[in-house]
């Protein structure tokens, strides 16, 4: 996943906590980050690179499906 848009939103959740300790803070931002990254791992998701490369790869499959099914009806 992308670790600046997870950091990002770590950053954003670690404003709203209130906190004069700067280590406290500095932990908070790394356990949140570790939770995140390892929730959004546990979902399965892809990067949107792999998911162009994946509908590049269909769409390749797709139309030589479609010529050999011409070919087949000739």
């Amino acid at each position: 996943m992308d670790s600046k848009k997870i950091l990002d939103l770590v950053g954003k959740i670690e404003k709203l906590i209130p906190s004069n300790d700067s280590d406290s803070r500095k932990e908070l931002k790394n356990g949140l980050k570790t939770l995140i990254e390892d929730y959004l791992h546990s979902m399965n998701l892809v990067t949107r690179e792999e998911f162009d490369i994946q509908k590049k790869v269909l769409l390749k499959t797709r139309l030589k499906i479609e010529e050999l099914e011409k070919k087949l009806d000739d």
